[in-house]
Formats: structure tokens, sequence, C-alpha cells
């Protein structure tokens, strides 16, 4: 007995220093924690938003913005949408999973919040999946809540004011049309966007005046136009629903039958002319082949009377030229 004691004295300072050390090291750690993550936490913790600080600690190891991700889940939890009993909902595993995605964590949240306020059927996946194929879910909520209108032709893409139609009497319209549309959230992945609306609207106006027999007619009822195309469906496969075309403006412009018919004549007159002095050079030609023609014989007569002398005295040569005698008979010569 008088062998241990002394033992036990001299090993328990260096237990007592031992000790001190571990708790110091875990005070400092507990420290570290509570500066680091306290404000987090209780800021979460009375916001029942539900947040665990070793789920804060865990953020900061998967280099996830904890303080995004926790105001994130507190104004989620406000609305009503936070629940991790909700099916759909901005739990904290979706949020940052979508962050870890490159999403906006944020916009998402406040995207769900008002289609929640304007009783929009939209969940959490969905909305992420929007954000990250590059829509503004947020915007596209807002859409769907106030409609959106769309000028066509759209001055800033087309660098053009007015659509211009013919109608069948030849009068060129110039159009300026008003497409009031609101989001499809179920087309919103992979469905056309605005640029097609305004092709095809702009499509349906040229159209719909090309088939009117005058401009008068659509001057005096341009909605006959607005029914026409959204007759046709144009917002078939496309992010956006068209909720009215209306006509916002209406200009006459150039006659353009009547100069495509002046055209028409001044080139069915350039070919006239073209004919007649092919006609008139061809006359020319003949003329002159005929007179050709006559110089040549003139020229066969000389020929001709020159070889009587030559016959003449050929004949008289050969006494065979023949006269009459004093009484009446022949006779030669």
């Amino acid at each position: 007995m008088d062998c241990g004691f002394p033992v036990l004295l001299a090993v328990d300072p260096l237990v007592w220093i031992v000790g001190g050390i571990v708790f110091a090291i875990f005070a400092i750690v507990v420290a570290v924690i509570v500066i680091m993550y306290g404000s987090l936490w209780l800021q979460a913790y009375v916001s029942r938003a539900n947040i665990k600080i070793w789920s804060l600690i865990g953020m900061s190891f998967r280099r996830v913005n904890a303080r995004m991700i926790v105001q994130a889940k507190i104004a989620a939890t406000q609305a009503g949408i936070g629940q991790d009993h909700i099916a759909g909902g901005a739990t904290t595993e979706r949020l940052e999973a979508h962050y870890l995605a490159g999403g906006n964590v944020p916009n998402v949240v406040r995207a769900l919040i008002v289609a929640q306020r304007a009783d929009i059927d939209l969940d959490f996946d969905r909305a992420a999946a929007i954000d990250l194929a590059g829509r503004d879910v947020l915007e596209a909520i807002r859409t769907s809540v106030d409609p959106k209108v769309i000028d066509c032709p759209d001055p800033q893409r087309s660098h053009k004011t007015t659509l211009s139609a013919i109608a069948k009497n030849g009068v060129e319209l110039k159009v300026r049309a008003r497409v009031t549309v609101r989001t499809n959230i179920e087309q919103l992945i992979g469905g056309a966007t605005e640029e097609t609306i305004i092709a095809r609207v702009g499509e349906g106006i040229i159209t719909s005046i090309g088939s009117s027999e005058s401009h008068l007619h659509v001057m005096e009822h341009p909605d006959r136009i607005s029914e026409a195309v959204l007759q046709r469906g144009l917002d078939a496969q496309t992010a956006f629903e068209i909720v009215s075309i209306d006509i916002a403006d209406i200009d006459v412009g150039q006659n353009i039958g009547a100069r495509l018919q002046a055209d028409q004549a001044e080139a069915d007159m350039r070919v006239a002319r073209a004919k007649a002095e092919e006609r008139r050079a061809l006359a020319a030609a003949r003329e002159q082949e005929m007179k050709a023609a006559v110089a040549m014989n003139r020229a066969k007569v000389v020929l001709a009377e020159a070889e009587v002398p030559l016959a003449m005295a050929a004949a008289f040569r050969e006494g065979n030229l023949h006269g009459s005698t004093g009484t009446g008979g022949p006779g030669k010569v």
C-alpha cells in the first residue's frame, strides 16, 4: 500500500492536465460552433424551420451556403410549404440538393409562395426542374397570374414596327398587333418561347389578310383577323397560352397590285418593242435580200443581152443566118 500511493499521486496531475486540455478543446469547438452557427440555428428554431445544428455543420462541409438555405427554409415554413411531411414541399434536403445542382434557391422558394397564394398547382420538384432548365420560374408564375402583353412584331427583336400584308385586291396593309399570353406551367419545360408565339401570330395575320377579297373588309372588321388567328391554335407546344390577340393599328400602304400591273404593262411594252424591232430588222434584211436579187437578175439580163450579138456573129460566120429573096422564097445571104 505504501508503495502504490506515491504512484497515484504522480499520475493524478497528468490525468488532470490531459482532461483539462480535452475540456478546453471541447469548449473551444463548442464556442466556434456557437459563434458560427448559433445565430442561424436560433433563427431557424424560433421560426420552427426544423433545421438541426448538425445539418448546418454538414452544409459547411458540403460547401452549401447555410445562411441562404436557412432563410429559404424559414420563408417556406412561414408560407406553409416547408414542412417535411408535406409532399412536394421545400424540405432542407431538397433545398440543399437544388443549391448543389446550381439552382437559384431563393427564386424557387418565392415562386412556390406566389403559386400557393394564387392557387396554382406547383410543387418543388417541378419548380426546381424549370429553374434548372434555364427559365425564370418566378417570372413564369407571375406571368401566369398577371398575363403578359407581347408586341407583334417586337421592335426590339426584329427592328420592325408593323407587319406588311397584301389583300387580294393588291392593297398593302401595315398591321401592329398585341398578344396577351399567360404561362402554361405544363409546357414550360421544352415548350417554345415568345419568339415562336410572335412568328406564329404574324404568320396568321398575314394569311388572314391575304385571304380577304379587299383591304376594306379588313379595315371594317379587324376583329375577324383576331378570331381567325385564335382558331388556328397557335399556342400549341409553346410555354404560353394565348389569352387574346388585339389589332392595335392598321395603316394602308402602297397599292402593290396596281404597281405590279404597271410594271407588268411596262415589261409587256418592252417585249412588244423588242419584237417590233426584231420584225423591222427582219423586214430590212428581207428588203436588202430582194434588192440583191433584183440586181442579180438585171446582171443576168445584161449578160444575156451581151450574148445576142455574139450569137448573130457566129451565125453569119457559119452561114446559118437566112433571109428572104426577091421572089419571096427563102434564100441564103
